[in-house]
């Protein structure tokens, strides 16, 4: 009996059936895979394990549309697996339960299985871990595809057993070379200036799958002379930015907000700030994380940074969008040209680990308040210096637990207003070395 898991042989198309145009595409071979030459050539991971005749199971990792699921299909097709497709968004316990026994026959019969998973990531940890057994044993192989980073949403214990490959974005260049294998496909070149054609490469943004079907669009209008961006802009949408503002897109481009501010490149951070409000961002979100930055990367080199930063939060509030973005943006610029320290981030870090590692040392006695006799007696405040009666305001005591190694903690840089902060700390250290002698 056929078995319900297996991959039939395509039936012949009706004549004139209609097929969408990545569908006619869709490469015969590995090497007609267009943007990942890195990871299919004789020395990448996928063309070394084939070269060596023994296919493993792997994540392809990478956003839509650059071949995840064309290159599981022809990694089976090149070491006669046979191809199974499921995904996690659709598929069951129960479902899944009938993968594996139909595997487990065609094992037996000396054929393996190439388990294709589509959004893999979607499956929750128990379902995931009904993969091992399978892999361990040989019955299946799993190629798992996933558009998140797999270090957050699969287990490890999966990740041990599968090797994670990394897929790109395609290229302007790449999604040229597309087009024109669409064009020869098609029998004639796309009706568009090249400006147009400029613009069309950069709606589809590294998506493969989304510029075929926006050519198959412009196929379908008919045009009697090449189009411009004007026409193609009203026609067309752009594709939306691959942004998801729970997963690993928010934090990719948040992080390179932050870094541009730290890096002193205004125009950088002014970009990856618009290209998150651009996906969708609260600003709200945004005005914390830039908050945050004055803290951490500005201290107090420019003390008047945190203030900015939050006069712009509050007047995004009032303001809100799009008139109050422009508040966000004068903050980023400022932080961005502002002299950097870390010094006060450092100090508390340095500080918390002292804290720990001294457990609950007390304070000195000289410094504790003795508000009734009893704690006169034990000692409590004898012996301290009214710092405002002592020459240059400085009494020079020890505040720190009694036989506790006096620590530096707070080491400011010699920028911004920490210069001057730099000298205080030097000229009251130097007091304090005299006064003690």
């Amino acid at each position: 009996m056929a078995d319900l898991f297996d991959t039939a042989p395509a039936a012949a198309p009706v004549p004139d059936a209609p097929r969408p145009l990545a569908d006619r595409l869709r490469p015969a071979a590995l090497s007609d895979v267009i943007g990942q030459a890195r990871v299919l050539a004789r020395d990448g991971p996928l063309g070394a394990m084939l070269a060596a005749g023994r296919l493993s199971s792997v994540i392809l990792w990478g956003p839509p549309g650059v071949g995840k699921t064309t290159i599981a299909r022809l990694l089976a097709d090149s070491t006669d697996h046979a191809f199974v497709q499921v995904s996690a968004i659709f598929t069951g316990v129960p479902e899944l339960r009938k993968v594996f026994d139909a595997a487990r026959l065609r094992r037996a019969q000396g054929r393996g299985t190439l388990l294709f998973v589509d959004e893999i990531h979607r499956f929750n940890k128990a379902q995931q871990d009904g993969f091992l057994p399978h892999m361990e044993d040989g019955t299946i192989v799993l190629v798992g595809a996933t558009t998140e980073n797999p270090s957050f949403e699969l287990n490890a214990a999966l990740l041990s057993r599968a090797q994670v490959i990394v897929l790109e974005r395609l290229s302007p260049a790449d999604l040229e070379r597309l087009a024109q294998r669409a064009e020869r496909a098609l029998g004639h070149p796309l009706p568009l200036l090249p400006e147009a054609r400029e613009a069309l490469i950069g709606m589809a943004d590294g998506d493969g799958r989304a510029l075929l079907n926006l050519i198959e669009q412009i196929d379908g209008w008919g045009l009697s002379a090449p189009a411009g961006t004007a026409l193609l802009s009203q026609r067309l949408m752009r594709r939306a930015a691959v942004y998801d503002k729970a997963g690993d897109g928010h934090y990719n481009l948040i992080s390179a907000l932050h870094k541009s501010v730290r890096g002193s490149d205004p125009d950088a951070a002014l970009y990856w700030l618009a290209r998150m409000l651009e996906a969708g961002e609260d600003p709200r979100s945004l005005a914390r994380r830039i908050t945050r930055m004055a803290v951490e990367d500005i201290g107090l080199a420019d003390p008047s940074a945190l203030r900015l930063c939050l006069d712009a939060w509050q007047a995004y509030e009032r303001l809100g969008s799009p008139e109050g973005e422009l508040a966000l943006a004068e903050a980023v610029i400022w932080l961005a040209l502002a002299p950097k320290s870390n010094a006060a981030y450092t100090a508390l870090d340095a500080a918390r680990t002292a804290a720990r590692q001294t457990g609950s040392l007390p304070p000195p006695r000289h410094i504790l308040n003795a508000p009734t006799r009893l704690m006169k007696d034990q000692g409590y405040g004898r012996g301290y210096e009214y710092d405002h009666d002592a020459e240059d305001g400085f009494s020079g005591q020890n505040y720190f637990p009694e036989g506790m190694k006096r620590p530096v903690l707070y080491r400011p840089v010699e920028r911004g207003q920490e210069r001057e902060l730099a000298r205080r700390v030097e000229w009251f250290a130097n007091l304090r070395m005299k006064r003690n002698q």
